[in-house]
């Protein structure tokens, strides 16, 4: 035994009385010396206890999640992505820092001490059952043990600053209700850690050193069986959450079968949405990310896992109660599983990203509006009118076909017969739109300067994008087949597509149909040829907005600003990046009416003005059209609100724009 005299603790008054009674500081762990029979027997018998109350309260868990239905399409490939998926997010905590950063590292403390006393833990409760395997007079006993405090200390301080954030900081986003068994899961997490240290206090066979061990011992013991009940089951079967999530970011899985309409009921919930709405830790990441929830709507999308969760552990798997109700008082999850708020999600995925346990909340909240609507339970008359315009019109907006042939005429865009290098996929918004249509034309005449060949679909139709993520898979199956015999028929090896809600809906959702032809978003082309492009110098600032579909769901954040910078200056907005606040637009939710609550486009709109910039940058026309309005209501003097494409035609020298059109096109 090694020990070390605080000199401060054992200094003595000028009278030459103590003024503390000198305390044992150790740089070796005490132990107790031995254990009787009656206290190994009392060990054993809490072990069995705990364990079996532990597994008591686990066990309907797990067969709510074992007996819930198989996830059709899913796949353990591609395991590297799932290994290095686990290494990150679980071992580093990667996400958990990196979005909130200091409560997340005060969070990854605790996981990395919890890591490091798995073996400290192990050997402490071999000891008590007279079969330990590390001793800490041994010299990897000395080191580890001692390795372990540096940990208590940094989980003590870790743990600490959680309880105080969440029960007197409180964040709006943790709920008005705060969980008091979190209170007492903290308070024994910190007993754990001070019961730990306090044996480097004490000299080793004295009465202290077993109260420590004992008062160590029992909290692990209580520890253990309120995992279950309780936020923090999230130590258990997060890991596997994380490791066993959909592959791709917000997939949403193929249906299975013609008696598949999505999720109607809790017979329709899959395994991988039980493993993860039993994952959620109520952090409230989603939340204070959601678009809805920031501007008074229903949808909270923390509410959507922990009802799906109520109604598992009150009705179980197998259940033929309709998930979504407009009223169902009489039971746990009636508030949080309601047809408007899963009606209100935009599908910008910012839920999904900030999630630290691997839940996928989009295609949750899109397969309960899937068993809403194929099943025709949700009636709404803007809803409709869509479905309508889609099948009769094949366009969102409702509009003859011949509206487009006009602008098509107009621009003289050439038809795509198989010769030019790219399809030009103008999209409902490019061939709709009076705004969506400035976009295609400039964007159009970018790609003539650039000397690239180009043609246009004779005929086009919906991608299918919002009847998607509405739920209205008759109506998407419908418009994603006709698209793919239109490529097909065509000839067409690449596509470039103004629309993020395009390039997505093409490249991912079309899958279980068919493949498409290569297709990129037009941002990723003008920054691949932004060498051979004129620069601006007019110094003008401006704010670019990331629209979702571009930045979370296809990961393309530097692209669009590499224009924005060839244009003038950029202005980052306070929300940038993978942190982009959305427009409202996606989801459908463009084409369904007046909003409740507060408009996400003014709030948006109100964060981009307030840069000052002269300039509000776009390369999204949902993101466009939303602005549109938005912009005018929250300030006196608006930014001009321009697309990345529009910014770069500015430059483009007019005296020789006819002649490089021509030669491009090769039409003359």
């Amino acid at each position: 035994m090694v020990d070390v005299t605080l000199a401060a603790v054992t200094c003595a008054h000028p009278s030459g009385t103590m003024l503390f009674p000198a305390m044992w500081v150790s740089a070796t762990l005490a132990e107790p010396a031995h254990f009787s029979w009656l206290e190994t027997g009392l060990l054993a018998a809490g072990i069995v206890i705990s364990l079996a109350l532990f597994f008591w309260r686990f066990g309907p868990i797990l067969r709510n999640i074992l007996h819930s239905k198989q996830d059709a399409d899913f796949s353990l490939h591609p395991v590297g992505r799932r290994v290095w998926d686990f290494f990150w997010e679980v071992l580093c905590q990667g996400k958990v820092i990196r979005q909130r950063p200091l409560p997340g590292l005060a969070h990854a403390f605790v996981f990395w001490g919890f890591l490091a006393f798995a073996l400290v833990s192990s050997n402490h409760i071999a000891n008590g059952l007279q079969i330990g395997f590390l001793s800490p007079e041994s010299s990897l006993g000395k080191f580890y043990f001692l390795f372990a405090a540096a940990w208590a200390l940094l989980v003590a301080v870790g743990i600490t600053g959680l309880f105080i954030r969440r029960f007197f900081v409180r964040p709006i986003w943790f709920g008005k209700k705060v969980s008091i068994e979190s209170g007492w899961i903290a308070f024994l997490i910190f007993l754990l850690m001070v019961s730990y240290l306090g044996a480097f206090f004490v000299s080793p066979g004295g009465a202290a050193v077993k109260a420590l061990w004992w008062t160590h011992t029992l909290t692990l013991l209580v520890f253990l069986p309120l995992i279950p009940h309780t936020k923090h089951l999230h130590l258990v079967i997060s890991p596997v959450t994380v490791f066993l999530k959909r592959d791709g970011f917000s997939n949403i899985p193929p249906l299975s079968g013609d008696e598949d309409f999505g999720l109607v009921a809790g017979k329709d919930v899959t395994q991988l949405i039980s493993l993860q709405v039993y994952s959620c830790v109520e952090c409230g990441r989603c939340t204070e990310h959601c678009p809805a929830a920031n501007s008074g709507k229903v949808l909270n999308p923390k509410e959507i896992a922990l009802g799906v969760r109520s109604y598992l552990n009150e009705l179980g798997p197998v259940s033929d109660v309709a998930l979504l109700a407009e009223a169902r008082p009489e039971t746990a999850f009636a508030n949080l599983l309601s047809m408007e708020a899963a009606f209100e999600c935009t599908t910008c995925g910012a839920c999904e990203y900030q999630c630290p346990v691997g839940i996928q909340h989009v295609p949750v909240i899109v397969g309960l509006r899937r068993g809403a609507t194929n099943t025709g339970v949700w009636e709404d008359t803007y809803g409709t009118k869509l479905f309508l315009a889609l099948e009769k019109n094949g366009n969102a907006l409702g509009l003859s076909a011949m509206e487009r042939d006009k602008f098509i005429q107009k621009e003289a865009f050439p038809i795509f017969d198989g010769t030019q290098e790219y399809c030009l996929w103008l999209g409902c918004m490019g061939g709709y739109d009076p705004k969506g249509r400035e976009i295609i034309a400039d964007f159009a005449r970018v790609m003539k300067y650039l000397g690239t060949t180009f043609g246009v679909l004779k005929k086009e139709k919906c991608t299918g994008d919002p009847a998607r993520r509405l739920g209205n898979d008759l109506v998407f199956q419908t418009l994603a087949e006709a698209g793919l015999k239109a490529f097909e028929t065509a000839k067409v090896q690449k596509i470039v597509a103004i629309c993020p809600h395009c390039v997505r809906t093409i490249a991912n959702d079309w899958r279980e149909y068919g493949i498409a032809p290569e297709i990129e978003h037009h941002s990723e082309f003008m920054a691949r040829h932004k060498d051979r492009l004129p620069k601006q110098a007019s110094g003008e600032s401006i704010v670019y907005h990331d629209p979702c579909y571009l930045g979370r769901y296809r990961d393309v954040y530097e692209a669009p600003r590499e224009m924005v910078r060839q244009a003038g200056t950029l202005v980052e907005a306070p929300r940038s990046h993978e942190r982009s606040f959305c427009c409202g637009a996606g989801g459908g939710l463009a084409f369904l009416g007046e909003e409740q609550g507060e408009r996400v486009s003014h709030i948006r709109a109100a964060e981009l003005a307030g840069t000052g910039a002269q300039v509000v940058g776009t390369a999204c026309p949902f993101c466009n059209t939303m602005f549109r309005d938005a912009l005018a209501e929250v300030s006196t003097a608006p930014p001009q609100l321009l697309d990345i494409a529009q910014l770069t035609a500015r430059a483009l020298p007019k005296m020789q724009e006819t002649g490089i059109m021509d030669q491009g096109t090769g039409e003359q």
